[in-house]
């Protein structure tokens, strides 16, 4: 193969190493994408992971800047020439994209792709996902990057050889995000049977207190008439019953802060859990983090508390199609925001009927934790939950 030096053994053992290095799923991708673009001298790179609803539950793109991906809009779906790649199982290298049959444009801000090589991402007899490159960029003429070729009649365009590297890091992309999977299935297990044990543990130490509680309650009320002075003191262990009950319960929330955000941040707990819930529900639940750093973690556990908690209410009660969860860096600190396009609410005419939707316990959070949260909602056009915290 005659790529460049990119494109030499340490290369290419440098990439594979990244992607080895990875455990999140959304980490393996990036790594794949980026440097199948490095390594194949590519303008732009993608990958899609597909759901089981003609879509993509992730699409990974590298050299489109943010900007630029959001006014590109929506998820593509499985059409064209990515639907081909995943139903049939297929390589495809074409000179130019738009001339294919299949082609069937894209949006307005998508970037113009002519050359293209694109291949499915297997495991086993699964395809787990599309790997593509579009744009082979000009080999001569200085310093990366090289521009891209006008036309691929100028002498770019990918060749056997790139399409023979690019099977090489498929072969090894489907490892790295077969046990990436694996690893965060493997943690979401943990993760239930550690809930589990505590809910037996909440259940034996708490429940009993609380029979207690209700059989010493019940024995004060009878004695109240015919002898007040046991009634007292039956009231007194009353007291002391709830005061127990009380501490039982402290002590297992405590302990159920979760272990991932200790080891992984807020950041990757956050992505992990919003990962699971949009497997799990029909609507589409996302999340984006930006430049966030490392929060005191009274105000890290407040920030994934109220993010629980605006996520229920959004996925249970509001009939919401589209989640969004986004994270991002705010001066020192940060802000939250769980956004759906759900029923609505009226704050005011909730808070008047005594229910809370949990928005007192996300407003006291917020503010235990030294932080503010606004709730923007109306009948028919969804809601906001926003919480910002000063960082230390």
């Amino acid at each position: 193969m005659s790529h460049g030096p990119r494109s030499g053994l340490a290369a290419v053992s440098s990439a594979l190493l990244a992607m080895s290095r990875h455990l999140e799923v959304r980490d393996v991708l990036k790594t794949i994408v980026a440097s199948a673009r490095e390594l194949l001298d590519a303008q732009y790179a993608a990958l899609g992971v597909p759901d089981d609803h003609g879509g993509f539950a992730q699409f990974v793109v590298d050299g489109v800047s943010e900007e630029q991906w959001k006014a590109i809009g929506p998820l593509p779906r499985q059409h064209g020439i990515l639907a081909a790649m995943l139903h049939e199982a297929r390589s495809e290298r074409l000179a130019d994209v738009r001339k294919d049959p299949r082609f069937e444009g894209w949006p307005k801000a998508h970037p113009d792709l002519v050359d293209f090589l694109g291949l499915p991402i297997r495991d086993g007899d699964e395809v787990i996902g599309a790997l593509f490159l579009a744009n082979k960029l000009r080999p001569e003429g200085g310093d990366p990057p090289h521009p891209p070729c006008p036309e691929p009649e100028g002498g770019c365009g990918f060749t056997p050889d790139d399409e023979e590297l690019l099977g090489i890091l498929a072969q090894h992309a489907a490892i790295a995000l077969t046990n990436a999977r694996l690893y965060e299935r493997s943690r979401e297990l943990t993760i239930a049977e550690e809930r589990s044990r505590l809910a037996h543990e909440l259940h034996d130490a708490v429940s009993q207190k609380l029979f207690s509680l209700r059989l010493t309650a019940q024995a004060a009320a009878r004695l109240v008439d015919r002898d007040p002075s046991r009634a007292k003191g039956e009231l007194q262990q009353v007291a002391a019953l709830a005061a127990e009950a009380a501490d039982e319960l402290r002590a297992a929330v405590v302990e159920l802060r979760p272990a991932a955000l200790d080891e992984d941040g807020l950041v990757a707990t956050l992505r992990t859990q919003i990962q699971v819930l949009d497997r799990a529900h029909s609507a589409r639940v996302t999340f984006a983090g930006h430049g966030v750093k490392a929060l005191p973690a009274s105000q890290e556990e407040a920030l994934l508390r109220v993010a629980q908690e605006a996520l229920h209410n959004a996925l249970r009660h509001s009939g919401a199609d589209h989640v969004d969860v986004t994270l991002d860096r705010r001066g020192g600190g940060a802000v939250l925001r769980v956004t759906d396009d759900g029923d609505g609410f009226d704050p005011n005419a909730v808070r008047r009927a005594g229910r809370h939707l949990g928005l007192v316990s996300m407003r006291d959070r917020a503010s235990g934790a030294g932080g503010t949260l606004t709730v923007e909602s109306e009948p028919g056009k969804g809601t906001v939950i926003e919480m910002e915290v000063p960082g230390g």
